[in-house]
């Protein structure tokens, strides 16, 4: 059973990512069209979207799969570890981009584009972290 969960880990944390890494752009668009009222309308949705029927059951597919994936090789290893800590420093930015989401739909957000683009390349260093931690178990 452990490739079949892995294999549904991967697809998983394959799924969360793309939601993870559209996001961001999602928010890049509405902070840099906030005045286009019908284009923000139809922004709010894609966001919402994304979130709640991409981003979050992804996220926490990728949780529970992983959770019997480490029930089934056992918590060892200082690689573990810190590819937990770096989920959940992914989880942290995950939850972050919905609450930038929800304050743009209270009009609250005022970060730019820029912030958004710049904030999109925090997951990407973190996948790295992850994979690596996996790949070569360096501790």
């Amino acid at each position: 059973m452990y490739e079949w969960f892995l294999w549904f880990h991967v697809l998983s944390f394959i799924s969360w990512f793309s939601a993870i890494f559209y996001m961001p752009r999602l928010l890049v668009y509405h902070a840099e069209h906030k005045d286009n009222e019908g284009f923000v309308k139809v922004v709010k949705i894609q966001e919402d979207k994304l979130m709640n029927f991409i981003g979050y059951p992804a996220m926490w597919a990728t949780i529970i799969s992983g959770s019997v994936l480490i029930y089934e090789i056992g918590f060892s290893g200082g690689w573990l570890h810190a590819k937990l800590f770096f989920l959940a420093l992914l989880i942290a930015y995950f939850v972050s981009l919905d609450k930038f989401r929800k304050d743009f739909l209270e009009d609250k957000c005022e970060k730019s584009g820029k912030f958004f683009r710049m904030y999109n390349e925090v997951p990407t260093i973190l996948m790295l972290l992850i994979v690596g931690m996996v790949v070569f178990k360096p501790f």
